[in-house]
């Protein structure tokens, strides 16, 4: 990638000719398209390879000393996912009706975590209802030849649990549904719709706005923190536990 901006920039310097001047030069004209600590991530690349070439005697001077960073104003962060409370106030306003609709896909990614494409090419008969899982088995090639395809890798086909009121929800919603053809499928799918409702969802909520990708964020973020309580509560148990032992030997 430097590579590639260094021709951009600067295609008929040769390193020999490099001097203060011309490196602030060329650090400028990268600020033009980056951000500053892009800036400076590129400065310390070119820095390092400069500084073996005064070494190898092909340039007097080091050309990067005192140079100034600059760099475009950052953008805004965007939200990556939601808390625990957000995700309560999202999934509250979503209207479950008995067809199938975006709302009921956009439950069903914050509920469990899949990807986008695994969620597209679930089919009724990858519901296991009485043991309360879901399995991933495949995804479908929304970008492409609209079937289903692979899933990313061998470890992505596993079962997902899902929790009693999201199996009534969903044993009702695909009863007369055909067993093997896609839930979410009716024609051409964009992920950009489904990102645009949630988008919609989101503003009424008066909550940041995530992508869909982002409520697999959120589900991994909620349950990292679930299972640090777990932990932590086993830990004082086990710290009960040892104090019992303590009081037992006197």
């Amino acid at each position: 990638m430097t590579h590639k901006w260094l021709v951009r920039l600067i295609p008929d310097l040769k390193t020999a000719e490099l001097d203060r001047i011309q490196y602030q030069q060329l650090l400028n004209m990268y600020a033009e398209y980056h951000e500053k600590q892009t800036v400076m991530d590129f400065h310390h690349q070119l820095k390092g390879a400069i500084l073996d070439a005064v070494d190898e005697g092909w340039i007097n001077r080091d050309p990067t000393r005192k140079a100034i960073i600059k760099g475009k104003t950052p953008r805004p962060k965007k939200h990556k996912y939601l808390n625990q409370f957000q995700l309560q106030t999202l999934i509250s306003t979503l209207t479950l009706e008995d067809k199938v609709n975006w709302d009921y896909f956009i439950l069903l990614v914050a509920k469990t975590g899949i990807r986008f494409s695994e969620a597209l090419a679930l089919t009724p008969e990858d519901f296991d209802f009485r043991r309360q899982t879901i399995s991933i088995n495949k995804t479908w090639d929304y970008k492409g030849n609209e079937g289903f395809s692979p899933t990313k890798n061998f470890t992505s086909n596993r079962k997902v649990q899902i929790d009693w009121q999201t199996v009534i929800q969903f044993s009702q919603l695909v009863k007369e549904l055909p067993q093997d053809k896609p839930i979410f499928v009716n024609g051409k799918v964009y992920n950009s719709t489904a990102n645009s409702k949630l988008e919609r969802l989101c503003k009424q909520c008066e909550i940041p706005v995530i992508s869909i990708h982002g409520l697999r964020h959120t589900h991994a973020s909620l349950l990292q923190k679930t299972y640090l309580h777990i932990i932590q509560e086993l830990e004082n148990k086990d710290v009960e536990l040892v104090m019992q032992l303590l009081a037992g030997l006197s």
